[in-house]
């Protein structure tokens, strides 16, 4: 599963609730996250088609993929349960990242 992270229509996307799913853009809202991301981020949860393993290798060995940084635990979790509900997340996908979830230490 992949997911974009945007900035684009901020004028329509909503900050409070962080976690919505309706339309047009449903989304969880991630704040300023400073550095090269100095306007505000949603974690965007439109369709998206997904990226197999073998893709997302080869964008990272052609340098096109890299850390930027690293969510606060809190703030990862509620966008991991808010992505866990997103429509066109399947069973599976979600299973999976509740589990990954499940593995995270509590803070």
């Amino acid at each position: 599963m992949v997911r974009l992270l945007t900035s684009r229509y901020a004028g329509l996307r909503p900050e409070q609730p962080p976690c919505f799913h309706d339309d047009p853009y449903p989304g969880f809202y991630l704040g300023v996250l400073g550095g090269p991301l100095g306007t505000k981020s949603w974690l965007d949860l439109r369709r998206a088609d997904d990226l197999d393993r073998w893709d997302f290798a080869k964008h990272e060995e052609a340098g096109r993929l890299h850390e930027i940084m690293a969510l606060p635990t809190p703030q990862l979790r509620a966008a991991m349960l808010c992505a866990a509900g997103a429509d066109d997340t399947t069973r599976a996908q979600e299973r999976s990242i509740l589990d990954a979830l499940a593995a995270l230490p509590t803070d």
